[in-house]
């Protein structure tokens, strides 16, 4: 595949006279590595937690920008590995402590439009948390034709800040750095909200060490009323499952009905 010539533009700003080798998404520069979008397709997600919360957890975004309409990016090129206990560990310390804390003075939600798996999730800024997540929901829900009434008994009563998030912290976008031993996590789906939201779809999945729930409760506790501690994961659940059933369909379905139905029978 041929580097299109914006990215051969940036890669000659970024790293005059280089005798650049590889090919597309992987660029090697005589001493390291890069990795490089594909301009000619649109760019999914708003990569932005480099530049603002977490040196080193994130790739380095090196240059981007917007070439016929179309979005690019280039970084710096990670080679990964999966979790493991020690890194597990590590990363829900970063979490809590690190991108966890980064607070957004304009409220709940994000400024531009990104992507969530293929799903793009509208954004915009909304006041109370309880507003952001029920139009995340309404969006899927419209989509698949179907209603919901929990959130403002759950969400209405928390006293959080909106922080940012990864938005889609699964096992795959997460790993460690074969050079490092350092966790590193990637492809987000970022925007302001509640810390407990960002590690729903990691449950789901599993294959992150259970070392990183641990290591983040124990740097960020839950939010009050802890009681309600596990409703709150199932409806910050639900939002995935209900976006992978609008995205795959099959199964998907059957589990966010069921996340429904445990909701919806619950006396709050």
């Amino acid at each position: 595949m041929p580097i299109s010539a914006i990215l051969l533009e940036q890669l000659e700003k970024l790293r005059p006279n280089a005798d650049l080798s590889g090919s597309p998404p992987r660029i090697r520069p005589p001493t390291e590595r890069i990795s490089l979008s594909n301009s000619g397709v649109p760019m999914k997600r708003s990569n932005i937690l480099a530049k603002l919360t977490a040196p080193g957890l994130a790739p380095l975004v090196l240059a981007s920008g917007i070439s016929d309409g179309r979005p690019y990016f280039i970084s710096e090129y990670k080679d990964m590995g999966r979790l493991s206990e020690k890194s597990g560990q590590e990363l829900g310390k970063r979490l809590a402590l690190e991108l966890h804390q980064y607070t957004s003075n304009k409220g709940f939600g994000f400024h531009v439009p990104t992507f969530c798996g293929a799903t793009r999730m509208k954004n915009g800024w909304y006041e109370t948390w309880e507003e952001c997540y029920s139009e995340m929901i309404k969006d899927l829900l419209d989509a698949l034709r179907s209603t919901n009434r929990v959130i403002p008994k759950l969400l209405g009563p928390l006293d959080i800040k909106p922080v940012l998030l990864h938005g889609d912290l699964w096992s795959g976008n997460t790993g460690v750095d074969s050079k490092t031993g350092l966790p590193v996590i990637f492809d987000p789906s970022s925007f302001y909200g509640h810390s407990e939201a960002d590690l729903a779809i990691a449950r789901i999945f599993g294959g992150i060490p259970s070392s990183f729930f641990r290591a983040y409760d124990e740097h960020l506790p839950k939010t009050d009323p802890v009681e309600q501690y596990e409703l709150r994961g199932d409806l910050y659940e639900l939002f995935h499952y209900l976006n992978h059933t609008l995205v795959f369909g099959g199964g998907y379905a059957s589990s966010a009905e069921r996340k429904m139905d445990v909701l919806l029978s619950t006396e709050l």
